[in-house]
């Protein structure tokens, strides 16, 4: 099949690298085309993938109408803020659009997909998502994810085309709940990585796990996913190994805040953006339209968007009043 992988980041590069491997005609897009150039000629993406060795005869292409001319599949991988901005000038591709970019849009509230019903209206929609870090993929340490579409033979497709002895995927029809699962666990993975900054333990962070899959199982059923997904890899899945994986950017961003680094200064020097940090703006402004307490998600964004300390946060959402436990 002819597809083309929309972002040369770590995630993007590593799902070209599948694709490639199981025998597809393959293009890569970035806006950069210097650094694509590189990337051709040396089959190395250092600032991404440091170490690992990535194809030399799949095509590049930094012009966007260039790149999925032609394709059966458009896999997206670029960053939630970028991700209207470069898929609106593909409104005529009518084939799958893939969309492997965990996020929700600020104000819209919209998913991903909900974004490419507006942006890609002739597709196919579907998302990828689930404990699925990307240096590991890229190097063929065995992983299980789950491709999520309303239209069922669009995800088998996705997911014959990834499913290989070290990928293996699995199909849903819960489209909402599968990204919501993915953007929702990199606001926890913050809060995981601050606590692993202060100095916590794993007792500390196994309960805030539990706690997170809770809120993110009540914000994404209130929001129109089925709550058996959340126990899914897309849910309790990619939590777990976001929130303790040293490979996380969502954790180490918080870990970094922990440790009393400066918010500017994280943002400044991190490489590849934690797309937590945006998420926990968006997903607290979806709690407070839906009317659904997140207190996790609400000691995050408190931290990250008003300059409350690290501490004091964790203070303040281990002295809430105790409850029965439940979702």
């Amino acid at each position: 099949m002819k597809a083309t992988v929309l972002g040369a980041g770590a995630w993007g590069s590593s799902l070209a690298k599948l694709l490639h491997e199981s025998g597809n005609d393959v293009t890569l897009w970035a806006h950069n085309a210097e650094r694509l150039a590189q990337l051709a000629e040396t089959g190395r993406n250092e600032r991404y993938l440091p170490g690992i060795q990535l194809p030399k005869d799949w095509r590049t292409e930094s012009v966007i109408k260039k790149a999925v001319k032609g394709a059966d599949l458009v896999v997206i991988a670029v960053a939630s803020k970028a991700f209207r901005s470069v898929t609106r000038h593909l409104a005529d591709f009518k084939g799958i659009a893939l969309t492997c970019t965990k996020g929700i849009e600020f104000d819209s509230g919209k998913t991903m997909s909900g974004i490419l019903e507006q942006t890609m209206t002739g597709s196919r929609i579907a998302a990828l998502s689930g404990p699925t870090l990307a240096q590991e993929v890229a190097r063929n340490i065995p992983a299980a994810t789950v491709v999520a579409s309303e239209d069922e033979a669009a995800a088998r497709t996705v997911q014959n085309l990834f499913h290989r002895p070290t990928f293996r995927v699995y199909t849903s029809s819960d489209l909402q709940g599968v990204e919501m699962g993915g953007a929702l666990k990199n606001v926890i993975a913050i809060a995981a990585g601050i606590g692993d900054g202060l100095g916590f333990g794993d007792n500390s962070k196994a309960a805030l796990v539990t706690r997170g899959i809770v809120e993110m199982t009540r914000l994404g059923v209130a929001s129109g996913a089925q709550r058996e997904t959340f126990a899914g890899l897309s849910g309790i899945g990619d939590l777990v190994a976001t929130c303790y994986s040293k490979l996380s950017r969502n954790r180490t961003f918080g870990e970094r805040l922990g440790r009393g680094e400066q918010l500017p200064e994280i943002l400044f020097n991190t490489a590849n953006a934690a797309e937590g940090y945006h998420a926990a703006c968006s997903a607290r402004q979806l709690a407070q339209k839906l009317k659904v307490p997140t207190p996790i998600i609400d000691e995050v964004y408190a931290v990250l968007y008003e300059g409350k300390d690290a501490r004091s946060a964790v203070v303040d959402l281990t002295a809430r009043d105790a409850g029965a436990e439940g979702l």
